[in-house]
């Protein structure tokens, strides 16, 4: 790069300074063109390519975090979906083995029932035959007793 007060420096000394004014065509105006196409490169080599570079990996790490997280986003999605869909239907066997428990016990309760009114008609029966029993020897335990008291009851009228 070239310093610019040496060139004012120059153009001073000379006297010219004052002759072309802002348009005047020496030297001047093609190094300072070549110094700004010169510094254009520079910078594009320097700054711009690597900022350029740096951005370029951060658009493409974050495109490919994006598509990873869209990814991960369907499967979970899907996984979900799947696990939805055992949850319900291991719902649904639950509600079938509950209903068939329920069915099995009602039936088991039914039989006991049935088993419990036949042994209470059997005692019922049986308590019945006793009284039964029990009345009838009674009825003959009181003929007798009647027998006897009539006969009595005959003795002293006729002895009397």
């Amino acid at each position: 790069m070239m310093d610019f007060s040496f060139l004012l420096f120059q153009m001073l000394s000379t006297g010219t300074g004052t002759e072309g004014g802002l348009f005047d065509f020496n030297a001047t105006l093609p190094l300072m063109a070549l110094q700004f196409v010169a510094l254009t490169v520079a910078l594009n080599f320097i700054f711009y390519k690597p900022v350029i570079n740096v951005l370029d990996e951060r658009d493409e790490y974050i495109r490919n975090s994006l598509t990873t997280a869209s990814a991960s986003l369907v499967k979970a999605d899907e996984l979900t979906k799947q696990y939805e869909y055992q949850l319900a239907e291991s719902r649904k066997k639950a509600q079938d083995i509950i209903k068939v428990a329920q069915e099995e016990s009602q039936e088991i309760v039914a039989v006991k029932i049935k088993e419990a009114q036949l042994d209470a008609e059997k005692l019922v029966s049986e308590a019945y035959n006793q009284l039964s029993i029990q009345k009838e020897s009674a009825l003959r335990t009181l003929e007798t007793q009647v027998d006897a008291l009539s006969d009595m009851i005959k003795l002293k009228l006729l002895n009397n």
